[in-house]
C-alpha cells in the first residue's frame, strides 16, 4: 500500500487510503450537491460549515466523476486534478504519491543563477517533446525552463490563459505523472522548471463557479476578461493558494510565474500566497515567485516576491530597434535615450510618473538588486499579440539585433529567451485556440478588431489577412522548426547565444549576489554608458550604442577586461560606433 500524503488544503479529491477517497465542493448557491460515480452510483454530499459539501466515498485513484447540482447540472471538480478528456467530461481521481522521483533530493538552484527559456508545451509535442529538448537546452546554457500555462482548458490547442480547471494539468499535453517525469528529468539536467499560473481570471468555456458559487466573482469590479475574481473571500483565496502550494510541493516545480498581477486588486492576497509559500518551503530548497505586473510595484520585490517580468525594458529595446510607436509603445518612444539609461540604470522606467493617458504608474526600484528585474527581447506576448505574429529577427538589422542580446546575456538582470530565439527562428508565434460555435466566432472577429485602430489595419480587407486563431494551420505554422538549428542563418545565432551564456557562467553568475545598480548616462541618440556594481567589488561597464551615428566616449575604461564586443570596428577607443555594444569587466574596483 502506498503511503497517503498530508493532503494540500481542502480543495480536489483526496485519498484516505487506497479504496477510500474524500471529495469535497464549495457551492454556497446549491441546495444541494451529490456525488456521480461515472458507470457506477451516485452519492449525496453532505453539507459541511461554510458552504461546503463533503462526502468520503469507497473509490481509488482512477475514478471518474462529476458533480450533480441541485439534481439538474453535472459538472467537472473546479479542484480537479486531471480530466478524462476536455473541460466539460468527468474529472479523475489522482494518487499524488505515483510517481518515483529519481531526483528525490533535489533542492534547486539559487535565482542568481536562473537563465530563463520560455515554452509552449503543445508546440513542442507535449511533456514527452519538451523532454527530448532538455539535454540541448542544458548545454546551450539554460538553466530553466518556463512553461505557459497548463491549466485544464477547452480543446486541444491554446495559449493557456483560458484555462479552466487550474488544479488539472492540460490533458492533451500529457497525464500528471508523465508531467512530473519532465521535471525529474530537468532537474537530473541541473535544469529548474517555472510554471505560468493565471491567477486573474478564468477562460469563458468550462467554467461552472458561477452557478454554484456566485461569490467566487464580485460584480462590481471588472477585468479584461470579465468580473473580477473576490479574492476578500477565505475560501477564494485558499482555493489558489492551495493551487500554488500544490504545483511546488507536489510536482516540485521550482518556481511561478504569476501572470498579470495588476489585475488582482487585492494586494494583500498576493502577499499572503508569498508568505504561505515561504512558510512552507523546507530549509534549503530554492523556490521563487516571478510577477508580471503592468503597476511596477516595486514594493512587492521586497515581500516575498523574487522577481518582476521587466516590460519597460522590452519596450523601451523595442522602440530603438524598431521604430514602432504605436499603441503602448508610444510611452517609450519618446526621449528614449532617456528611458534606456533609466532602465538599464535603475530597473524600471516608469516610477510613478504619468503614461499616455494621463495614469501614474510605477514605485522607485532603483533601490533592488538588477536580479530583481528579468529581461526579454521577445516572449510570448511580444510576439503572440503582433497580427501576423512576426518574430524581432525579422523586424530589425542583425547588428542592432546582437547588440541588444549582448545586452540581455551580459547584464546583471536576469535574462529571459523564448523557445527557437536562440537559432533565430523565422516561424512565428502566433495566438492560437481550438474554440467552436458562436465562441470560435467571437475570438476570431475580436482578435481582428483589436488591431482597427493601427493604421495598417485600418482597411477591413487586411484585417481579413489575420490567421484564424481556430485553425489548426494558425498553430501548425507556430510550431519552431528545431531541426534548422545548425542551418546557414542559423546556426551563427545559436553560436552567439553559446557564447554568451558561457561568459555569463564563467564572468557575471558568480559575482551576481550583491550586485547594485551604479549609474548610467546617455552619450547620444540611442547611446548609452552603464555601471554596474558586482557582489565582488568588480565593476560591470556596458556601452551601447542603438542608434546610426557614432558616440563620443569621454570617459575610457583603462585596464578593464573587454568580455564581449558584438562586432569589430575599427573606430578609436573613445568612441561608440553605431549598432554596437560592449561590456568590460572593470576589476580596479575591487
Amino acid at each position: 500500500m502506498p503511503s497517503m500524503r498530508a493532503p494540500i488544503g481542502r480543495h480536489g479529491p483526496q485519498l484516505l487510503d487506497c479504496n477510500t477517497t474524500r471529495f469535497r465542493l464549495w457551492a454556497p448557491d446549491a441546495a444541494s450537491v451529490a456525488l456521480v460515480i461515472v458507470g457506477g452510483e451516485t452519492l449525496p454530499m453532505q453539507p459541511e460549515a461554510n458552504g461546503w459539501y463533503g462526502v468520503d466515498a469507497p473509490y481509488g485513484a482512477g475514478t471518474l466523476y462529476r458533480f450533480a447540482i441541485d439534481g439538474e447540472l453535472q459538472v467537472p471538480d473546479p479542484a480537479s486534478r486531471a480530466q478524462a478528456g476536455d473541460v466539460h467530461d468527468p474529472s479523475v481521481v489522482v494518487d499524488p504519491n505515483d510517481y518515483l522521483w529519481r531526483h528525490a533530493d533535489w533542492q534547486g538552484r539559487p535565482w542568481h543563477e536562473t537563465v530563463l527559456y520560455e515554452l509552449h508545451v503543445g508546440l513542442l509535442g507535449g511533456f514527452a517533446g519538451v523532454e527530448q529538448h532538455l539535454a540541448d537546452l542544458a548545454a546551450l546554457g539554460v538553466t530553466a525552463i518556463e512553461l505557459m500555462p497548463l491549466a485544464e482548458f477547452p480543446g486541444e490547442r491554446n495559449w493557456g490563459y483560458d484555462g479552466v480547471l487550474p488544479y488539472a494539468p492540460e490533458a492533451a499535453y500529457g497525464s500528471p505523472a508523465e508531467l512530473k517525469q519532465l521535471i525529474d528529468s530537468a532537474h537530473g539536467h541541473g535544469l529548474m522548471v517555472f510554471l505560468d499560473v493565471v491567477y486573474n481570471h478564468f477562460g469563458p468555456d468550462g467554467n461552472y463557479l458561477g452557478r454554484y458559487a456566485k461569490h467566487f466573482f464580485r460584480h462590481d469590479q471588472q477585468t479584461p476578461w470579465g468580473d473580477a475574481i473576490d479574492f476578500r473571500r477565505r475560501e477564494v483565496r485558499d482555493f489558489f493558494i492551495d493551487n500554488a502550494l500544490m504545483w511546488l510541493q507536489e510536482y516540485r516545480f521550482d518556481g511561478l510565474r504569476l501572470d498579470a498581477v495588476h489585475a488582482i486588486p487585492e494586494r494583500s492576497f498576493l502577499t499572503e500566497l508569498a508568505a504561505r509559500v515561504r512558510e512552507a518551503t523546507e530549509p534549503g530548497r530554492h523556490v521563487h515567485l516571478v510577477l508580471e505586473n503592468e503597476d511596477n510595484r516595486a514594493s512587492l520585490l521586497a515581500q516575498g516576491f523574487t522577481a518582476q517580468w521587466n516590460d519597460d525594458g522590452h519596450n523601451v529595446l523595442h522602440c530603438l530597434l524598431t521604430g514602432e510607436h504605436q499603441g503602448y509603445y508610444a510611452d517609450y518612444h519618446g526621449n528614449a535615450s532617456a528611458k534606456l539609461a533609466r532602465f538599464l540604470g535603475e530597473g524600471f522606467i516608469y516610477q510613478g510618473e504619468a503614461n499616455r493617458h494621463g495614469e501614474t504608474r510605477g514605485e522607485p526600484s532603483g533601490h533592488l538588486p538588477p536580479t530583481a528585474f528579468v529581461l526579454f527581447l521577445q516572449n510570448h506576448d511580444q510576439i503572440g499579440n503582433r497580427a501576423f505574429g512576426e518574430r524581432l529577427i525579422s523586424l530589425t538589422d542583425p547588428q542592432s539585433l546582437r547588440a541588444a542580446t549582448a545586452v540581455l546575456l551580459l547584464s546583471p538582470m536576469i535574462p529571459l529567451l523564448f523557445m527557437g530565439e536562440e537559432w533565430g527562428a523565422r516561424q512565428p508565434f502566433l495566438f492560437f485556440t481550438s474554440h467552436h460555435g458562436e465562441l470560435a466566432d467571437a475570438v476570431r472577429e475580436g482578435r481582428r478588431n483589436e488591431f482597427a485602430e493601427f493604421a495598417e489595419f485600418a482597411d477591413e480587407n487586411t484585417r481579413e489577412r489575420i490567421p484564424d486563431p481556430n485553425a489548426i494551420a494558425t498553430f501548425d505554422a507556430s510550431r519552431p522548426d528545431f531541426g534548422a538549428r545548425q542551418e546557414p542563418g542559423h546556426a551563427e545565432w545559436h553560436a552567439l547565444y553559446n557564447q554568451l551564456l558561457d561568459i555569463r557562467r564563467r564572468e557575471i553568475v558568480p559575482r551576481l549576489p550583491g550586485a547594485r545598480f551604479l549609474d548610467a548616462r546617455v552619450l547620444g541618440d540611442a547611446a548609452v554608458l552603464v555601471h554596474w556594481r558586482l557582489g565582488d567589488g568588480c565593476r560591470l561597464r556596458l556601452e551601447l550604442n542603438l542608434g546610426e551615428q557614432v558616440a563620443a566616449l569621454s570617459e575610457a575604461a583603462p585596464g578593464a577586461e573587454l568580455l564581449f564586443a558584438s562586432r569589430e570596428t575599427v573606430d578609436a577607443r573613445d568612441a561608440l560606433a553605431p549598432r554596437l555594444a560592449r561590456l568590460y569587466l572593470e576589476k580596479d574596483h575591487e
